[in-house]
């Protein structure tokens, strides 16, 4: 199982970079990404999304087919909009209505290399394109309400506070539990050698 990042940590805000060489090392990350994502009752995981900074990202939608997108390229959308409450792994237990296109075509390289180009519409079409968006560094929460993002934002950011925090108070104590450990050890050392 691979780590997801949360909303507030620095890769899902870049730009993720191409694949040069689609390798067995991308297919291994594929099958983990699926792996992770249905664990955690997810359609669609980037690889931003689990620390790795590349354009690629796994989907099953609704036809709960696999489908892998390496150096994905949305080349059209329709214009008519439709609205969908969306949610993402990254900010877990927040949801938003949000508009976008209602089709999409992408083209990209599956988990072998091999170039294809694919049509959706409905939940498949919405969630190539939320992935997409990890991507280029955006996330749902960014396309709508400003003041929802924001308070979003600030949440995230206080958790990952507290989470640091504890984190510290946890190696502290180790850190002082190794010392009394060694102390004692030490005094022993020094008994047994009179």
């Amino acid at each position: 199982m691979l780590k997801i990042y949360k909303l507030g940590e620095d890769v899902l805000r870049q730009v993720a970079k191409p694949v040069e060489e689609v390798t067995e090392k991308h297919k291994k990350l594929a099958e983990e990404m699926f792996e992770t994502m249905e664990a955690a009752d997810g359609v669609g995981l980037a690889a931003p999304q689990v620390g790795l900074s590349i354009r690629m990202f796994v989907v099953i939608a609704d036809d709960d087919v696999r489908r892998v997108f390496i150096n994905p390229q949305i080349i059209a959308t329709s214009q008519e909009l439709s609205p969908y409450e969306e949610g993402c792994l990254s900010i877990p237990e927040v949801y938003e209505s949000i508009m976008r296109p209602k089709t999409v075509k992408v083209q990209a390289l599956d988990e072998n290399g091999k170039p294809f180009t694919l049509e959706a519409d409905g939940l498949l079409a919405r969630v190539i394109q939320h992935e997409y968006d990890h991507l280029e560094g955006h996330m749902f929460i960014d396309r709508g309400d400003k003041d929802f993002a924001e308070k979003t934002a600030e949440k995230f950011a206080r958790r990952q506070e507290r989470s640091a925090k504890k984190q510290a108070e946890k190696e502290a104590k180790a850190r002082r539990i190794a010392a009394k450990i060694a102390a004692k050890q030490a005094k022993q050392a020094a008994k047994a050698g009179k």
